[in-house]
């Protein structure tokens, strides 16, 4: 009967994600659903399927039920299983519920009473919130974390990851693109090829980089599936789109762009006559780089980020004989705008960070129209929340984004 009733329960839950929630329930249904023994004290995952102690459902009133599932399919769509790299696992773990909480109470769902959450930790990914915790954190997530067993404080945990890159005894040896399959080959009430009779063995890394692959596909297409439906907006949608956004390092990034701008005008000048050819043939020109430099000095972005960023670009604009003109702006422009060759210093003056003052970027597109000056490339560092101008400048713009912030045009290079 308990059973019965057990497989009757996650089944509705299911079923009323993929109604409400097609996004949830879309993730939901990539995982299996095996009832798992003594083990498992709530509900589990290890990025293949969903485990689930009996009893503990059975406690559960059903909104609670849809949301222990949609929170375990989030660790799963959100990688966080590969996520952690040198990082402590409890405090990884505490942090990810802590992220992923918030999402699902932003989306007012119905929570069991004791799971990890704050307020202040809302619109906050899990790399965000870890730097936030106690060393000791001794607070505990309300399910389990099974992707991985090893653990460490110190970034040698790196190397004890890699040892995993080879299929391990006892790790099943195969291959995960079957684990993750649509749950209605499973079944809620235990019969899924997966036993939940012992702990499942933790991840390789092999298994690792193909899941993570896989997730990033499932929650690209149920995120697709559920802006068809308009039902995913607001703060969850944001997020999606962070994840989802390809996280190349942003120096790569930013020298990759500010060199195809260097070299992308033909010259069909004349060839001398010394050279016995008439013809003429067009050549890329490589002359002087304009850049304008924009950092947004709201308080937004800390100093130190600033500086890592200024030093980046000085290092790029010698390589580009790129001249560079350097803005502070808040609400306005702050201090006097700076000018340097190639050869010279970029120094940014912290005296023009004034926190608290609000984002405004119109002040520097009027600024550079009042100079009647059109550079090769203006980069805007900032964390994108402000007043935009309402057109699009005639000029390349490229936005170094710390956050999750959409722009409205221009390039974005998301900043790691």
């Amino acid at each position: 009967m308990s059973e019965s009733a057990v497989a009757v329960k996650l089944s509705a839950a299911r079923t009323r994600l993929i109604m409400e929630r097609p996004f949830l329930g879309a993730l939901v249904l990539r995982l299996p659903l095996v009832e798992a023994a003594a083990w498992c004290k709530t509900t589990a995952t290890d990025a293949r399927a969903i485990y689930y102690n009996a009893d503990y459902i059975l406690g559960l009133e059903p909104k609670q039920v849809q949301f222990m599932l949609a929170h375990d399919a989030l660790h799963c769509a959100l990688s966080h299983f590969s996520r952690r790299l040198h990082r402590n696992k409890h405090r990884w773990d505490v942090a990810c519920d802590f992220a992923i909480n918030a999402m699902l109470l932003g989306e007012k769902m119905s929570a069991p009473s004791d799971i990890l959450y704050l307020p202040s930790f809302e619109d906050m990914t899990a790399e965000e919130i870890y730097p936030m915790l106690n060393e000791d954190e001794d607070r505990e997530p309300v399910d389990q974390h099974i992707y991985d067993d090893y653990d460490s404080d110190s970034e040698d945990s790196n190397s004890e990851q890699g040892d995993s890159d080879q299929m391990e005894p006892g790790s099943g040896g195969n291959d995960s693109s079957d684990q993750i399959k649509d749950s209605s080959e499973g079944s809620s009430s235990g019969q899924d090829p997966n036993s939940g009779g012992e702990c499942p063995d933790p991840l390789t890394q092999q298994e690792m980089q193909s899941l993570e692959t896989q997730w990033q596909q499932h929650l690209a297409g149920a995120a697709q599936q559920a802006m068809q439906a308009g039902k995913l907006d607001g703060a969850m949608a944001r997020l999606i789109d962070h994840f989802l956004q390809p996280q190349l390092p942003w120096r790569a990034l930013l020298a990759r762009y500010m060199s195809s701008v260097a070299r992308d005008d033909y010259s069909y000048l004349r060839p001398s006559s010394r050279r016995g050819d008439g013809a003429i043939f067009p050549t890329l020109r490589s002359g002087q780089v304009d850049l304008v430099v924009a950092i947004d000095s709201s308080g937004s972005v800390s100093l130190e980020e600033i500086q890592e960023f200024i030093s980046e670009v000085d290092g790029l604009k010698g390589q580009l004989r790129a001249r560079v003109t350097l803005l502070s702006c808040d609400q306005a422009i702050v201090g006097e705008p700076q000018v340097r060759e190639a050869w010279e210093e970029l120094e940014f003056d912290p005296n023009c960070i004034k926190g608290g003052r609000g984002t405004n970027f119109i002040p520097v597109f009027e600024w550079l129209e009042r100079q009647d000056l059109r550079p090769t490339l203006l980069i805007y560092f900032t964390d994108a929340e402000g007043v935009f101008p309402e057109l699009e400048p005639a000029m390349q713009v490229l936005w170094l984004v710390k956050g999750k912030a959409a722009v409205p045009w221009g390039q974005r290079v998301q900043l790691n």
